[in-house]
């Protein structure tokens, strides 16, 4: 039965993220914003529940080195695997203006958070709140700037669709999206358990990349629309809430405590970002052949933790 469920999951997964783009890009055309400001919002966040769901809980059961690990292992897998695999299977060109700010903030909250775990061994309450008040001026940054130029996300060319058949859309791809994760990570979890991994190594692999499943599936399907500023914006969107919101939320509640591991996982994304960064500014796209190097140092990443 566990892997029925988890082929459920993945059509559901699937065919969610499909009605989930096409509503939110039709919301983006209908308002004139531009598709890489949907997916650094409402497409971020909502492919961003079930990894606010498993660390929140986390955090409510005094468990939060799973919410850290979640975040991190997330965040590594948005990065280098989905932007990965979009850019293998369609070259992807970046938005400048995703590079010039939001790429930029992804970084320096990388670097934010390195700095209390390696410093403070971790992320106290005071650090969570630090964090929480970046995600709020951020917020409001963008949303400003949406409003400011929402003259540039208009496209005569593609199809439209009525307000309100897009936000049925948006509402039924997101709880087919958040449903299809949260069963592939349970079977996948429970398969993997029958197959002798540890619980540590399952929630730093397989928690982690099934709860950014809706962000891989998502983004490839936006890449495959042409909708690229909503695949890329969704990721970089994604893992600032990640860190901004759930790992920031999730040590208000409960202050999260950090060994030496998470130093070195949380400096490999740091890594992980700057490369990707350097990657896409040089000719302003994602290509095939990057696509897959970056595919290639995240299955490196996998395999290290395993062995280590």
């Amino acid at each position: 039965m566990v892997y029925i469920w988890l082929i459920i999951g993945f059509i559901c997964l699937v065919g969610g993220a499909n009605f989930f783009v096409e509503g939110a890009s039709g919301v983006a055309r209908k308002l004139n914003v531009p598709s890489v400001v949907i997916g650094l919002t409402v497409v971020a966040f909502g492919t961003s529940a079930p990894e606010a769901a498993v660390s929140i809980d986390a955090a409510l059961k005094g468990s939060n080195a799973i919410a850290l690990n979640n975040v991190i292992g997330s965040n590594i897998f948005n990065l280098l695997a989905v932007v990965g695999i979009c850019g293998i299977i369609h070259a992807m060109p970046v938005d400048k203006s995703l590079l010039k700010f939001d790429y930029i903030v992804n970084i320096v909250i990388t670097i934010i958070t390195l700095g209390f775990i390696f410093f403070v061994s971790g992320i106290n309450r005071i650090a969570g709140a630090v964090l929480l008040f970046i995600f709020i001026v951020y917020m409001v940054y963008t949303i400003k700037a949406a409003l400011k130029g929402n003259n540039e996300g208009n496209d005569e060319n593609k199809r439209q669709i009525p307000i309100p058949l897009a936000i049925v859309y948006i509402i039924g791809g997101l709880a087919l999206v958040v449903f299809g994760g949260d069963k592939v990570v349970e079977s996948a979890s429970e398969i993997a358990l029958m197959f002798g991994m540890s619980e540590t190594l399952v929630g730093l692999t397989i928690v982690a990349i099934g709860t950014s499943l809706p962000e891989l599936v998502t983004s490839i399907v936006a890449s495959s629309k042409g909708e690229n500023g909503l695949a890329l914006g969704n990721v970089i969107g994604s893992n600032i809430f990640n860190i901004l919101f759930i790992l920031a939320f999730s040590s208000v509640l409960h202050p999260i405590d950090a060994d030496v591991v998470a130093v070195y996982d949380m400096f490999f994304l740091l890594c992980a970002s700057l490369m990707v960064y350097i990657l896409a500014k040089n000719d302003g796209e994602i290509s095939k052949k990057e696509g897959l190097a970056m595919v290639i140092a995240y299955v490196a990443y996998t395999v290290f933790i395993i062995l280590r």
